[in-house]
C-alpha cells in the first residue's frame, strides 16, 4: 500500500513543485499525493480519504488557516501526523503548531531535500503506530480468545453447588483459581451408579493454553473409564494407555481418583503421582497412605495400584493440587502441608464450602503481594452417613 499524504497549501505552485520531486515514487506506487488549497478542502478530503498517514499545511491560509486546522484533526490511534509549514521568522505560529501536536515543522522557502526527509520521517513514525497497534489488535484478539477459552473450561468443572441436591449422605465442594487465563488444574465430580460417586483431582504439567487442552482430554477420558465400571487403579491404566505417546514431550498429568460408596463409607483411590488426601476428622488431620504409581502420560503399559479406607459419618475428605502447598509468600518460602494441616484442624464440624474458602484464603494471605506462580485447586467431601 503506498503512503497517502495531504498536502495543503493555497499557492498553487507547491502541487507541482511536489509532484516533480516525488515523481518516481508516485510512479512506482510508494506515494499517493492528495492536494487541498484550504482547511476547508483538506477536511472535505480528509472525511472522504479515512487513512491518510501525513497532512502537510501552510499556517497562513485564507478560509481557515493551519492552525484552525490542525485543531480540528482527528487522528485514529495516533496513526496521523501533521507537519506545518511557515516562515522562517514565524517562529511563535510554529511553536503554537507544535503545542496543538503537529508532529514536526518546515520552512519556507521550502527546501525539497529537507521537505523530503521530514516526510520520511513523519511516515516512520505512523509506519511504527501502524505495526504497534496491529501487536496490540492481535493481543486483544488473543485476550478475547482466552477469556473464552476461561469460560469453556470453567463450564467443563462442577461450578453449580451442591452438585448431588438429592444426596443428602455426603457434602461437596470444590473451587479451580487459574494462574494464567486458563490453569492445567482440575477437579470433577460424577455419579458412577446409584451407590457410588466418582471424586477427581488432576494437575497438568505447565500452564496455559496447552496444559487446558491436556486437562479436557484427560477429564473425558477419566469420566469414560469411570462410567464403564473400571476400579480408580483400573481407569488410571486405561488412561496412562490412551495419552502415552501422544502427549508434547515433557507434560504429564498427576490425578487422584477416589470412588466413595456413599451407603458404605468406603473410599477407594489410586494417586498417579498426586497427594494423597487428608481425613479430617475427630481424631484429627491425617494423610492417607499414598498409593497409585507414576503419573499419567509418561510411561504406557504402567501398572497402577488401588487402597481402600472406611470414612465414619461427620469425617471430611479434603484433597489439593500442589499449588497450594507451594505457593510463595513475601519471604519465598512455601505454604508447605504442615501449615496446611494446622489449617485443617479447625474445620471438622464444618460445611466443605468453608473447607475450601477456609484454607483458600489462607493461601492468599500467605502470598500476599506475590504474584499466583501456579494453579490452585481445592476439593473438599464430607461423608454424612446414610
Amino acid at each position: 500500500m503506498p503512503s497517502r499524504i495531504l498536502v495543503v497549501d493555497d499557492e498553487m505552485d507547491l502541487e507541482q513543485l511536489v509532484r516533480q520531486k516525488f515523481r518516481r515514487a508516485i510512479r512506482d506506487g510508494e506515494f499517493h499525493f492528495f492536494f487541498a488549497h484550504s482547511g476547508v478542502e483538506a477536511l472535505e478530503t480528509l472525511a472522504r480519504e479515512k487513512d491518510i498517514d501525513v497532512v502537510l499545511t501552510d499556517i497562513n491560509m485564507p478560509e481557515m488557516d493551519g492552525l484552525t486546522l490542525l485543531s480540528k484533526l482527528t487522528s485514529h490511534d495516533g496513526v496521523l501526523k501533521a507537519v506545518v509549514v511557515s516562515a522562517y521568522g514565524d517562529m511563535d505560529n510554529i511553536r503554537t503548531a507544535m503545542n496543538r501536536g503537529a508532529f514536526d515543522f518546515v520552512t519556507k522557502p521550502i527546501n525539497l531535500d529537507d521537505f523530503e526527509t521530514t516526510i520520511l520521517k513523519a511516515l516512520r513514525e505512523a509506519d511504527a503506530i501502524k505495526s504497534a497497534n496491529r501487536v496490540r489488535d492481535e493481543l486483544l484478539a488473543i485476550q478475547n480468545e482466552l477469556n473464552v477459552a476461561t469460560d469453556i473450561q470453567l463450564s467443563m468443572l462442577p461450578q453449580v453447588f451442591p452438585v448431588f441436591p438429592e444426596r443428602t449422605e455426603i457434602d461437596v465442594h470444590a473451587r479451580m483459581i487459574a494462574a494464567k487465563e486458563v490453569g492445567g488444574d482440575f477437579y470433577d465430580f460424577f455419579p458412577v451408579d446409584e451407590a457410588r460417586i466418582g471424586i477427581v483431582v488432576g494437575d497438568v504439567s505447565g500452564k496455559g493454553v496447552p496444559a487446558a487442552l491436556l486437562m479436557a482430554i484427560c477429564r473425558t477420558l477419566i469420566r469414560g473409564s469411570a462410567i464403564n465400571g473400571a476400579r480408580p487403579h483400573e481407569c488410571m491404566a486405561a488412561v496412562n494407555n490412551l495419552i502415552s505417546g501422544d502427549v508434547v514431550p515433557g507434560m504429564f498429568v498427576t490425578v487422584f481418583y477416589g470412588v466413595l460408596n456413599t451407603k458404605e463409607g468406603t473410599l477407594e483411590y489410586c494417586c498417579a503421582g498426586h497427594f494423597a488426601p487428608y481425613i479430617v476428622s475427630d481424631q484429627g488431620v491425617r494423610m492417607l497412605e499414598s498409593v497409585g504409581g507414576l503419573v499419567v502420560g509418561a510411561v504406557p503399559g504402567w501398572e497402577y495400584q488401588s487402597a481402600t479406607v472406611q470414612l465414619m459419618p461427620g469425617d471430611a475428605l479434603f484433597e489439593f493440587s500442589d499449588g497450594v502447598t507451594e505457593a510463595n509468600s513475601a519471604t519465598d518460602s512455601d505454604y508447605g502441608e504442615a501449615r496446611l494441616e494446622e489449617c485443617l484442624k479447625g474445620v471438622h464440624s464444618t460445611r466443605a464450602e468453608e473447607i475450601v474458602d477456609r484454607v483458600i484464603t489462607a493461601v492468599q494471605e500467605f502470598s500476599r503481594g506475590v504474584p499466583q506462580a501456579d494453579d490452585i485447586t481445592c476439593l473438599a467431601v464430607r461423608y454424612m452417613g446414610k
